[in-house]
């Protein structure tokens, strides 16, 4: 099946698929990939007269575009982290990752309105 054209999917590998691009804030011409910029046109960057951008997702987890439920730009969450307890075990701390990258569709189907 065609996907829709600016269409966003997890995906395992560590390549990009025909017609696919990772979704990291590459710069892509206009002139190119009209139909693509009609869709997203400069939401992600670009200066929008020779160029436009692709989302950035990379070490994301994308969320719908509004405003939500007035979220704020931090968490409000406080407290102090301590040092476990001995005999308690062992912690190893690690930022948060993902294990997947996000494509996008650069070529496919223009999305029907309806």
């Amino acid at each position: 099946m065609e996907p829709l054209l600016g269409q966003i999917i997890m995906f395992a590998g560590t390549f990009a698929p025909r017609g696919w691009a990772f979704c990291d804030g590459s710069t892509l011409p206009i002139e190119n990939n009209p139909a693509l910029y009609s869709i997203l046109g400069t939401t992600y960057g670009g200066d929008g007269r020779r160029t436009f951008a692709l989302p950035d997702l990379r070490g994301r987890a994308p969320v719908h575009e509004g405003s939500g439920r007035r979220l704020g730009s931090q968490g409000n969450l406080t407290g102090n982290l301590t040092m476990h307890e001995p005999g308690k075990g062992t912690s190893t701390e690690a930022a948060p990752y993902l294990a997947v990258n996000y494509i996008i569709a650069v070529q496919g189907m223009f999305p029907p309105r309806n």
